[in-house]
């Protein structure tokens, strides 16, 4: 959990929720294989988002998933 400024912040669950989303989606069109392990590339991109002040968790998984198929080579 993060602390700023006497405010707690639940950043851990926004980024695992994101992570929920996009990763559901991204099964779901076969662009990720469905597995148990967490996808690195798609974790680093929703934790930069979330860095550099994304909060919403459906706007980040939205983001995320933008970028991690614009990284797909086609």
């Amino acid at each position: 959990m993060l602390v700023e400024r006497g405010m707690h912040v639940l950043g851990f669950e926004v980024v695992g929720d994101a992570y929920a989303i996009a990763s559901n989606y991204l099964r779901g069109s076969g662009a990720i294989a469905d597995s148990e392990v967490p996808n690195e590339p798609l974790v680093e991109i929703i934790v930069k988002l979330f860095q550099r002040g994304e909060c919403n968790r459906l706007r980040l998984a939205n983001l995320a998933i933008a970028e991690f198929e614009a990284r797909m080579p086609a």
